[in-house]
């Protein structure tokens, strides 16, 4: 852990999961701190992962799973014919369009968990080959699963970071604290 999480407010579940999750996406946007658009399309392993596509998986993951939780249609459909796309930025999409994306996306997970009656809501899973057939899961699974796959992912961006400038997850912290402290 690189950065410390707050303890929430006694009997604060929402803002415990919120604030944990809060802290991982903080892995990947450090991750993009400071690079320019080739460096984030760049794939420095012989993985096809580079820091922009992580950064544009998780931000269509999260506004999948929210869409889903409304019951609403994905922003992006994703099928056989475009998932190659889910891990790469195409077109004008850039490190800095796809952070504004995940700022509006944090805002409406965080609108959704706090305004929900109770975190044991559950709405269905759609109908899909990698889930069970008339699944249901709970606001609460839905934080637990965005929690892990942006961590799994913010993993992922440090050790693809550290590839390509050696930068590692301390020294983006300390990068980050000192441009705010500028800014501010």
């Amino acid at each position: 852990m690189v950065t410390h999480v707050r303890a929430e407010a006694r009997g604060d579940e929402r803002g415990a999961l919120l604030a944990f999750l809060e802290e991982q996406r903080g892995g990947i946007r450090r991750a993009v701190l400071g690079l320019t658009e080739e460096q984030a399309r760049s794939r420095p392993s012989a993985s096809e992962l580079s820091l922009g596509g992580l950064l544009k998986h998780v931000v269509e993951m999260e506004r999948t799973w929210i869409a889903r939780a409304r019951q609403e249609p994905p922003a992006v459909h994703r099928d056989e014919s475009n998932w190659h796309e889910c891990f790469r930025l195409v077109g004008d999409e850039t490190v800095a369009s796809q952070l504004a994306l995940w700022e509006e996306a944090a805002a409406d997970t965080e609108k959704l968990i706090r305004s929900a009656p109770s975190l044991d809501d559950t709405f269905p899973l759609p109908e899909a080959p990698w889930f069970p057939p008339d699944e249901r899961v709970s606001l609460r699974w839905v934080c637990l699963h965005l929690i892990r796959e942006t961590a799994r992912h913010a993993g992922h961006a440090d050790i693809i970071r550290e590839s390509l400038d050696g930068k590692t997850a301390f020294e983006l912290v300390a990068l980050e604290r000192q441009q705010s402290e500028q800014a501010g």
